[in-house]
């Protein structure tokens, strides 16, 4: 096997474990992102203010930006094996 082939297997593998981990990260941003939704009243959108509203949208998107950013450092990862 070359040396190509043997280091595309491990990257994989960190890969993997890259999103196994941030994955499992995801659990305690949520528990997180409910207790500032409550903090702020985020289900009660007419009556907060504008800064509020936007702290609201904000933790919102905690959630699919954290999953975004372990996909693309486990893909990342896995094709900086070819470039390097």
């Amino acid at each position: 096997m070359n040396k190509l082939g043997q280091s595309l297997g491990l990257s994989i593998m960190t890969g993997i474990l890259i999103i196994l981990v941030g994955l499992m990260a995801v659990n305690f941003l949520m528990t997180e992102v409910s207790t500032a939704r409550t903090s702020l009243s985020c289900s009660d959108a007419t009556n907060i203010e504008d800064g509020n509203k936007l702290l609201c949208l904000v933790a919102d998107v905690t959630i699919p930006y954290w999953i975004w950013i372990i996909v693309a450092l486990a893909i990342g990862g896995i094709t900086a094996r070819f470039v390097l």
